[in-house]
């Protein structure tokens, strides 16, 4: 009789454990994350940020919470314009150059795109906001 060894390997997944950000205290709104507001701990998010250095100056979009993982989306580029905030507005078409002034009817920072209201017209447009702190407005 002739036997036969077979080895079998079990393959187990296990979750894998790297360092994630996450708040040293409740960070509100708006609020600009410090160095100290943020440490590292371990975790497994794969949504989350691992380097401190990536939030670091960044303003939290929402309210973030001591011990929990900082999402991608819970951050991103501190707001250059609040809402009410008088802005210039700039219209460029066909070699034409417009400028008037409105008023940003939403907080942005710069590349976002905003709703800002014509004060000369009244009316509502969309525009891009620039480096410079002025509207950019297209077709």
């Amino acid at each position: 009789m002739r036997m036969v060894a077979i080895a079998s390997a079990a393959v187990m997944a296990f979750p894998v454990f790297a360092d994630i950000v996450v708040p040293a205290r409740t960070i509100r709104p708006n609020q600009i994350i410090l160095e100290t507001d943020v440490t590292v701990a371990a975790g497994d998010l794969a949504s989350g940020y691992a380097r401190l250095s990536d939030v670091i100056g960044q303003e939290a979009r929402v309210a973030l919470y001591a011990g929990r993982p900082i999402l991608f989306g819970d951050i991103g580029p501190p707001a250059v314009i609040t809402r009410n905030q008088i802005v210039g507005l700039r219209y460029l078409a066909g070699g034409i150059s417009i400028t008037t002034e409105g008023r940003a009817l939403e907080r942005g920072a710069i590349g976002d795109r905003i709703r800002v209201m014509n004060l000369g017209s009244r009316a509502t447009i969309f525009g891009q906001i620039l480096e410079d702190g002025t509207i950019q407005v297209r077709n």
